[in-house]
């Protein structure tokens, strides 16, 4: 660390000099105001051992100067006329001060305690600087700052990711970031909707049939990622299909008798609590576990509202460049208002509504009624559609005497579905499309809790 040590004595300077042989710190020494002004511009210490009493002006007026660098040193007063000088010194921003005369050693401990408060000032300032961007996510709100943490080092290895987060929230944009960081960012990036697949169709898509292997979304993904959105939603037997894939890295085609390899890096999404889903039995304990290797999960949009804003313009910007439109900005209380809405919708709602309020706007400022009005109109849209939707409680003119509390339910289907498999209930469990050890779990639950239908 470079020190500079201003100090008019040359035998002081070089006394000095030696104090500090040894303690790691490149020392030079300069014996006037002008030449330590100098030094400041030409060498650009880290530390300054400065003495006031100069031949051509008062130390202090270093001092005024240094405090206004881009990268101030961290500076140590020395003095021998009382404590008053100090005091002064402190207060225009000195790390420290001596009394003259002092020993090798407390100037050793003084200035060396001095740099290390300097590093992790500077390193506190670095961990202080938020990111707004990585790769396709944006956002500078501490919530997205821990995303890109994870991110990162989710890009650094080939674990299985496991991204969860409410629907609009990101999650693709996430796994995107993930393999454009990762060193299979020149291989493919291929989605999988496992939403919208039963058991056959899973397979079919994913590996392939005998003899168009090729087609399968697997080999598609061959040295890049493999995404697979929504994997709560699979069925159980799908599950022990995706399983095999990422247990042994090897598939089966449809029709084949051949196993084939599997060069691909797996991310999976899920916007359910997957802890939750294990429990209730509808995703396998040990796919789970599987995928539950470095979890990370995406921030509601409520979780990061100082966030709305930037995305808001940025939507705006994009979306006017797209449809060819002139750009469009937020008024003070249309900014307001974006800010006070909580946007259960997340950030897809967001872009939506600009996208809306961007085609339907006759001027180019946004403000507050506009947005008002398209937020109202959504959730008016909304409600109707629940509201259109006759409950299947209504549809069974069920009797409110006669509902049953749930776990009640629940143990005669099991407890029926075990007697109908001659007391199997690892084939009960098949049926039910559940675990066994959930089954198992709950018999024991009911037993301990004396509860009998």
């Amino acid at each position: 660390m470079k020190t500079l040590i201003v100090e008019d004595s040359a035998t002081l300077c070089a006394i000095y000099s030696q104090y500090l042989d040894g303690s790691g710190l490149e020392v030079t020494s300069v014996e006037t105001l002008a030449d330590a002004k100098a030094a400041l511009v030409d060498w650009h210490p880290h530390l300054v051992l400065l003495d006031i009493e100069l031949p051509d002006g008062n130390g202090l007026d270093l001092l005024n100067e240094t405090v206004n660098l881009s990268s101030p040193p961290a500076v140590v007063v020395m003095t021998g006329h009382g404590e008053a000088h100090a005091e002064q010194a402190i207060q225009l921003g000195a790390a420290d001060f001596l009394t003259k005369p002092f020993d090798a050693s407390r100037l050793r401990v003084t200035l060396l305690n001095a740099a290390e408060k300097l590093t992790l000032s500077q390193q506190v300032e670095t961990l202080a600087v938020k990111r707004e961007y990585l790769g396709p996510l944006m956002g500078s709100s501490s919530a997205m700052q821990s995303v890109y943490e994870t991110v990162e080092s989710l890009a650094g290895t080939l674990a299985t990711a496991f991204i969860m987060g409410e629907s609009g929230t990101g999650k693709e944009l996430a796994a995107r970031a993930i393999h454009q960081l990762s060193a299979r960012a020149p291989g493919p990036f291929i989605v999988v909707d496992c939403a919208s697949l039963a058991t056959d169709q899973l397979e079919r898509a994913l590996f392939g049939t005998d003899g168009e292997v090729a087609q399968g979304l697997v080999a598609q993904a061959a040295e890049g990622t493999l995404f697979l959105d929504e994997v709560c939603s699979l069925g159980f037997a799908s599950q022990a299909t995706l399983l095999r894939l990422i247990q042994h890295g090897t598939y089966r085609p449809v029709g084949s008798a051949a196993e084939a390899t599997a060069d691909v890096r797996i991310i999976a999404s899920t916007n359910r609590d997957p802890l939750f889903e294990m429990r209730e039995g509808r995703l396998r304990e040990d796919l789970y576990y599987r995928l539950h290797v470095v979890p990370l999960r995406m921030p509601a949009m409520r979780e990061r509202s100082d966030d709305i804003l930037m995305l808001a313009k940025d939507f705006l910007d994009r979306i006017a460049h797209e449809e060819e439109k002139d750009a469009h900005n937020l008024s003070d209380p249309g900014a307001q208002a974006l800010r006070g809405y909580s946007w259960p919708g997340n950030v897809r709602q967001l872009e939506n509504t600009m996208r809306q309020l961007l085609l339907t706007s006759t001027s180019t400022e946004i403000d507050e009624s506009a947005i008002h009005q398209v937020i109202s109109v959504n959730e008016i849209s909304v409600g109707n559609a629940m509201r259109s939707r006759p409950s299947q409680l209504a549809e069974s003119a069920m009797e409110p005497s006669t509902i049953q509390p749930l776990w009640m339910t629940e143990k005669k289907t099991i407890e029926e579905a075990i007697a109908a498999c001659d007391g199997s209930i690892n084939r009960a469990a098949q049926y039910l499309e559940v675990a066994p050890s959930t089954i198992y779990r709950k018999l024991q639950s009911w037993k301990a809790q004396n509860l009998n239908v």
